[in-house]
């Protein structure tokens, strides 16, 4: 199997929360004991960080939750969608599919429909201070107030029907709030734990 294959099944296989060691993963993807640790700072350096814990009794373990976003739109299907004649009261709702599509995966730079980068750097700064359960200070637009700064306690990420969130806990409303990632215009990960 090619190197992200198997990154990706080692994945699978610890998000089941299991505690796998090294020789168990080597062999599970039959490979050497030193591809496993190259595979670990791989997804490390993606923002998927893997607990390893030491001793005779020691291996990897997922405490986060990880969703893989899916990547399966393309510029065509992009475009077909854009283009598609239907009845004018449908016309609109397909616009809005098409915005979507074009607002959370497009790059025109690409062939392929992938995650923007500001969404990406986004999703890979909220998994770290998940991970580390450090504050995230941002810059979020919302339609109500407009640019506001709040510092965040980010929980869990989640993909829903409009694009990636993050759930968690907002110092200014001081409350448990969604935020979705294609309007945080700016993000700082902080030193300060919660």
């Amino acid at each position: 199997m090619s190197k992200i294959s198997n990154v990706l099944l080692m994945l699978q296989y610890l998000e089941n929360g299991r505690k796998y060691n090294i020789k168990e993963l080597s062999d599970k993807l039959e490979v050497s004991e030193r591809m496993i640790r190259v595979y670990k700072e791989e997804l490390e350096k993606a923002g998927i960080y893997i607990d390893t814990l030491m001793g005779p009794y020691g291996g990897y373990v997922l405490n986060q939750s990880v969703r893989i976003p899916s990547r399966k739109f393309t510029k065509e299907d992009y475009d077909f969608l854009h283009n598609l004649n239907v009845k004018q009261e449908d016309k609109e709702k397909l616009e809005l599919i098409a915005d979507k599509v074009q607002g959370i995966y497009f790059d025109s730079k690409n062939e392929n429909i992938e995650l923007k980068d500001d969404i990406k750097s986004n999703y890979n700064i909220l998994t770290r201070a998940i991970k580390e359960k450090r504050k995230v200070l941002i810059n979020y637009y919302s339609f109500k107030h407009g640019n506001q700064e709040r510092i965040i306690h980010p929980l869990d990420m989640f993909l829903y029907n409009s694009g990636w969130g993050c759930a968690a806990y907002c110092e200014l409303r001081k409350d448990l709030r969604h935020f979705e990632l294609k309007r945080i215009n700016d993000i700082k990960l902080l030193e300060e734990k919660f």
